[in-house]
């Protein structure tokens, strides 16, 4: 941001080869050196891992892996003040297992070269670092013994501790012994020193006796100042303590909310903030009113000490667990997100964008699947944390809880539950029946009457290991939230072409299969599966009832490969369908084409991969979308649908090229995929139907080689307003906004090298009369550019306008005014290139877009 959080825009997608960033650090000496450690060091269940360290030289606009790839989660980067080159790394490791890249390290070149400067173990990472501004030789970490499984988190343990060097790294002293400090288990510890008091110390610790610390003495000796619970609530998810830079009795502490001390650290009070759960705090050196605070909800600036803050709207950041659509045209996208609610956008907006008018909320709701009525898109069903399901009806914003078994049993251990929910729990609609509904715990429920009588109709459908159901945590900190419920039915599907065929598959590595409406169950679990495997996503295909795809992952095994198999015979035979996708990125989802078989498209942790040839190989689908973990993908009227962890909702427009494509590499790039030989023949694909809209803008759209495909719909600056000011200058207001899909016929064809001079496009009506011809040599609008490879020209379905003469410097030229639309009806496009020509049809029915329309 370059406005103090007006407006925030993306500085790294074409860089880094994650999403996730767990530490940024801006050079004092130069701030055109930036430093982003990746992957981010709070690790909760849906935590994202990332690749080492990134630097840029010129202030974010180009960046650099400069190494420590397999630390994966990163939790501090301290750049020496006077000394852009010398830098510092805390790395946490990997989350679910044992590795040597994690502690403390320090680069003196700027990351051309690694020395790791303070280590345990493998099991015990660098969580906090703390460098003092004014003798930077002196620095406070602390280490982290902690490790998470499907089924667990574990904070804390005898290599947990705190640490000081007075000589840049060289050596380093224990300090978890000194006076005054906890003589039991340690676990999370945060660490501040008071760069306006020499010698002050802040210790923020996860302990028995635990709570916020501070020493006068460098570390010598301590005093426990507060033992308050909003300081210690979950503390491996929190635990920060940041330092006022310039009034030593001035601290902050940050947890589910934000609380600061003018007092030494005795005494706290609230300071309310636009989100919950906070985590990150920069205080300027020089201006301690002016403040960036990080939290689940996103950044946020104060300019005035933290009375006021901006606006946390303004970054597309929503985490998508499940997403769906409803039947309206257009259809609109409903997700739940991490943190905050249930909601619902729509596809298409005749505002030209779309933004907030366009969403609504749809419930209480935050973690879990939702599903919307198939013939009432105004019922949605949405899932909270603990079990709970919420029926919402948009007529009158009702929300109604009808929870399968409604039991509080959070700090209870699973193995006492009657029934068990994980903290992402299917909820499927039948596609025969509008009022059947399903939700997979430990076992298939069943509702007929809106969820007012349950019935189950599957026994126990996981591996009912009780010693993966004990209370979840310790050995300090009890985690209550229900994000490790293990041994769950985590997918469910029904078969949209045979009725009662269902199948269901659980976290803990089983599948099975009912081809009686539940009445009976068989294990149809994939041998060559590992035991403990989740489950992710089940798709039986739209186009034959004995076959299914699941999309399976082992990441909290410490184990990233991808586990995508395939059945024909209704689960009796297996077959593993990974080839193409790299050993590394873990799967979550897998669909099938409903208009062509064996056209598949597969979510992992860093996009979206496709196979035409039913998972025999795989390639990359990614185009313009940011490198994201995609939790969920439907494919919903020709267009897909990918539900992204941490950047929102993104929709590639328009199936049908890839429908199209028949045998060989279904490549969408904008040249000839590499390695790859052309085959020298040009080809024109169908366009598919155009709907023309109300408020269609008279524009052509975006002739030009290539295609951008994805359209992100929740937070994209699609606006933008240029004025003019009073002295001249250009100001520019950026709207945040979703883009709308593009409005014409979208023209996809294919040129191999050395076919691009002489290349044209004409549409012609249904009688063969010309509309009109836009061609690689003509100018103005009727200009076609293209390149070797995949092209795309929208047509704006426009007949040429009418002209007049408008005087211009060197004589006059026609102007183009306003052109009438193309009416309903059959349409032909023809592309000419050289000699040649190829021919395809298409229709443009009418539809009237009215906003009150069910």
């Amino acid at each position: 941001t370059t406005d103090a959080g007006v407006y925030w825009r993306n500085i790294s997608d074409e860089y880094f080869s994650t999403s996730s960033v767990g530490a940024i650090a801006v050079s004092e000496s130069d701030p055109n050196v930036i430093y982003a450690g990746t992957g981010e060091s709070c690790i909760r269940n849906n935590v994202t891992h990332g690749d080492g360290v990134y630097r840029s030289t010129d202030g974010g606009q180009t960046w650099r892996n400069v190494g420590l790839r397999d630390t994966r989660h990163i939790a501090r980067v301290r750049v020496h003040p006077k000394e852009s080159d010398v830098v510092y790394v805390a790395a946490l490791g990997h989350a679910f297992g044992p590795n040597e890249e994690r502690g403390v390290f320090r680069s003196t070149d700027g990351g051309e070269s690694w020395e790791r400067v303070l280590f345990v173990s493998d099991g015990a990472g660098a969580v906090d670092l703390s460098m003092d501004p004014n003798n930077p030789r002196t620095m406070y970490a602390s280490i982290w013994q902690v490790h998470r499984s499907f089924w667990d988190i574990v904070s804390g343990g005898p290599e947990c501790g705190l640490y000081k060097t007075t000589d840049g790294g060289d050596t380093w002293t224990d300090l978890s012994k000194r006076p005054g400090l906890p003589k039991e288990t340690l676990g999370r510890i945060g660490v501040a020193l008071s760069p306006s008091r020499p010698g002050r110390v802040w210790a923020l610790i996860e302990a028995e006796n635990g709570g916020l610390f501070r020493s006068d003495d460098g570390g010598d000796t301590w005093e426990h100042l507060s033992d308050n619970d909003d300081l210690r609530s979950r503390s491996w998810y929190y635990t920060h303590v940041f330092a006022d830079p310039s009034d030593a009795d001035t601290v902050w502490v940050l947890a589910a909310k934000t609380l600061k001390s003018t007092n030494g650290g005795r005494h706290f009070t609230e300071v309310p903030m636009p989100h919950g759960d906070q985590h990150e705090l920069w205080i300027d050196p020089r201006d301690s009113r002016r403040m960036i605070e990080g939290n689940d909800g996103g950044a946020t600036v104060s300019l005035n000490g933290g009375e006021t803050w901006s606006n946390i709207y303004n970054q597309p950041t929503a985490q998508l667990y499940h997403i769906t659509t409803d039947n309206q045209f257009p259809y609109e996208v409903y997700g739940t997100q991490q943190d905050n609610s249930g909601m619902a956008v729509r596809s298409y907006s005749d505002s030209g964008a779309i933004t907030t008018a366009d969403w609504h909320t749809v419930g209480m709701s935050e973690s879990g699947d939702i599903a919307v009525k198939p013939d009432d898109p105004n019922i949605v069903y949405s899932a909270y944390p603990h079990g709970i399901l919420n029926r919402y009806d948009h007529r009158n914003r009702e929300v109604r809880v009808v929870t399968v078994w409604p039991d509080d049993h959070m700090n209870w251990p699973p193995r006492t539950y009657k029934y068990r929910f994980a903290w992402k729990f299917p909820i499927v609609f039948s596609p025969h029946d509008p009022n059947t509904l399903y939700v997979g715990g430990n076992m298939v429920f069943r509702t007929r009457d809106d969820g007012t009588t349950w019935e189950a109709i599957s026994p126990d459908l996981t591996r009912n290991d009780e010693t993966k159901m004990e209370l979840k945590g310790g050995p300090i900190t009890i985690e209550g939230a229900d994000a490790e419920v293990y041994c769950t039915v985590y997918a469910f599907a029904e078969s949209p072409v045979e009725p009662g065929l269902l199948w269901a598959g659980s976290d803990d590595g089983m599948v099975h299969v009912s081809r009686d409406a539940g009445g009976t169950w068989t294990d149809v679990t994939p041998p060559t599966m590992p035991e403990w495997t989740m489950v992710h996503s089940i798709d039986p295909s739209p186009h034959d009832a004995a076959t299914a795809y699941v999309a399976a992952t082992r990441f909290k095994s410490d184990d990233f490969r991808p586990y995508l198999y395939k059945t024909n015979d209704y689960g009796e035979t297996w077959q593993e369908i990974n080839s193409g996708i790299p050993h590394d990125d873990f799967t979550r989802v897998v669909r099938e084409d409903p208009a062509r078989r064996g056209l598949l498209y597969c979510g992992t942790e860093s996009g979206v991969y496709v196979s035409a040839n039913d998972g025999e190989s795989w390639e990359s689908l990614q185009c313009n979308l940011p490198v994201v973990p995609i939790h969920d993908l439907v494919v919903k009227d020709g267009d897909l649908v990918a539900g992204t962890h941490g950047r929102s909702i993104w929709i590639m427009d328009d199936l049908s090229p890839l429908q199209q494509m028949a045998g060989g590499s279904p490549s969408l790039q904008s040249s000839p995929v590499e390695g790859e030989e052309d085959s020298g023949k040009p080809r024109l694909l169908r366009p598919r139907a155009t709907y023309r809209m109300l408020h269609q803008t008279p524009s052509i759209g975006e002739p030009g080689p290539g295609m951008k495909y994805w359209d992100r719909i929740l937070g994209l600056p699609a606006a933008i307003l240029e004025t003019k000011t009073p002295d001249g200058r250009t100001s520019r207001l950026m709207l945040d906004a979703g883009e709308n899909p593009p409005e014409g016929v979208g023209v996809v064809f294919y040129l191999p090298k050395g076919l691009t001079d002489d290349v044209s496009l004409t549409f012609l009506d249904s009688g063969g009369g010309e509309i009109r011809t836009f061609s690689s040599s003509a100018e103005g609008d009727e200009a076609l550019s293209v390149s070797p490879g995949i092209n795309r020209f929208t047509w704006d379905m426009r007949y040429p306008g009418a002209r007049k003469l408008a005087k211009v410097e060197g004589g006059y030229k026609p102007r183009e005014l306003n052109s009438i639309l193309a009416p309903p009806g059959s349409y032909t496009v023809r592309l000419t290139v050289g000699h040649e020509t190829f021919e395809e049809s298409f229709d443009q029915p009418y539809v009237f877009f009215d906003d009150s329309a069910p």
